[in-house]
């Protein structure tokens, strides 16, 4: 009776193991990013920016413009993004600061409603001036500091952005070069980033063309009930709409407290309710179906993209979370068959779990599959003997 010889094939190292070692090599890369988010933050929404304009230089070229030239309607297209960005920012803060103090005796009026309200509750408005008193000089003095601080570093993050744009722009002669090399020498991660590329793009488009729509109907409905700075509402609700999950609310509760202290209770009421109806309607339902594959993971998933991202980058985080996450899934995840399977937690289409580049076949002793040689499977990329 013949031998049968036992191969032991188990791993090297314990599956635990592995996946220990797995999280502790992320948690150390995640770290080491965030030591640099100064330089990473800028340089991560530069590039985000000129993926989403560069079509434009593509396009200019191919009708006959001089590359030189398409080079400087990219790079303005890009300083005109950012320079309405900040400026509808800056517009609405003004526009907030000189209003508020029309609503001093309405504010007064808040104030000893909700001072009723937490009497009833056991606690006491002297209560609330000791809180208040707790707040000493230093204190304040290190909030001054910090406030300051905060504004020194997002100066400099423009700063940055400025030089980097610059800097980008002379790089763009080069990106088709590139582009060859990588596809020639890297073909899994050319396609890797021509899929986030793909996906990222039509994420800004779509997310821009639905916050925009979004913005016009709470403008429409907040200039109807009579609520002022209907306007600056509706740029806090464009911008606020790049924040996956949160931004929603952050874009909603300004204009509720203006309503209230405006027209009242019944008011506020109904600026929420537009807002949520509004936000489900078009963001939950209709947008999903024109972002296709390019947000592909599910809301759970956004919304840990955002506490992961805003720890590690900081603001530029938050604005950048979900585009990091569809590099991080199309760089680590899509394109190798071995990890695909992640995509039955992390995607909205399970499906996508399944390697689609990978065959399994059973091989004999002959190297014969089917009948066939091995010479004539080149596009088999997974093999089991």
């Amino acid at each position: 009776m013949a031998r049968m010889e036992v191969t032991d094939r188990r791993p090297l190292l314990p599956s635990i193991t592995i996946i220990l070692l797995t999280l502790t090599a992320a948690v150390a890369v995640l770290y080491g990013m965030s030591q640099f988010a100064d330089i990473l933050g800028p340089l991560l929404l530069t590039t985000n920016l000129f993926i989403a304009a560069f079509p434009i230089q593509i396009w200019l070229v191919r009708k006959g413009v001089p590359r030189t030239l398409a080079q400087v309607v990219l790079v303005v297209t890009v300083f005109a993004v950012l320079a309405v960005f900040f400026y509808a920012l800056a517009w609405s803060v003004t526009a907030l600061v000189q209003e508020l103090p029309k609503y001093q005796p309405q504010f007064w009026v808040l104030y000893e409603d909700v001072v009723g309200l937490l009497m009833s509750f056991g606690i006491t408005e002297q209560q609330l001036f000791d809180q208040i008193r707790g707040v000493n000089p230093s204190s304040l003095t290190g909030l001054l500091t910090s406030a300051v601080g905060s504004l020194t570093n997002v100066i400099s993050v423009v700063i940055v952005l400025i030089v980097m744009i610059f800097m980008m722009a002379f790089d763009t002669d080069a990106f088709s070069h590139r582009n060859r090399t990588l596809k020639t020498y890297q073909p899994r991660i050319w396609n890797s980033i021509a899929d986030f590329i793909t996906g990222v793009r039509r994420y800004w488009l779509v997310t821009s063309l639905f916050g925009l729509i979004v913005a016009v109907v709470d403008v429409v409905a907040l200039e109807l009930l009579g609520v002022p700075l209907a306007l600056v509402w509706g740029i806090l609700s464009f911008l606020t709409n790049y924040i996956p999950n949160v931004g929603f609310l952050i874009g909603l509760v300004p204009p509720t407290i203006m309503a209230l202290l405006a027209n009242g209770p019944v008011t506020a009421l109904i600026v929420v309710i537009v807002y949520s109806v509004a936000n489900f309607v078009i963001q939950s339902i209709i947008q999903p179906k024109f972002n296709g594959d390019a947000v592909g993971v599910t809301a759970l998933v956004a919304f840990l993209s955002l506490l992961l991202w805003s720890s590690v980058l900081g603001a530029l985080g938050a604005l950048l979370a979900l585009p990091m996450t569809l590099l991080a899934k199309a760089v680590l995840i899509d394109h190798d068959p071995q990890m695909r399977w992640v995509n039955a937690f992390i995607s909205n289409d399970p499906d996508t779990a399944i390697p689609r580049e990978t065959t399994v076949v059973a091989i004999d002793a002959d190297g014969v599959v089917d009948g066939a040689d091995l010479d004539d499977l080149d596009d088999v990329e997974g093999v089991e003997g």
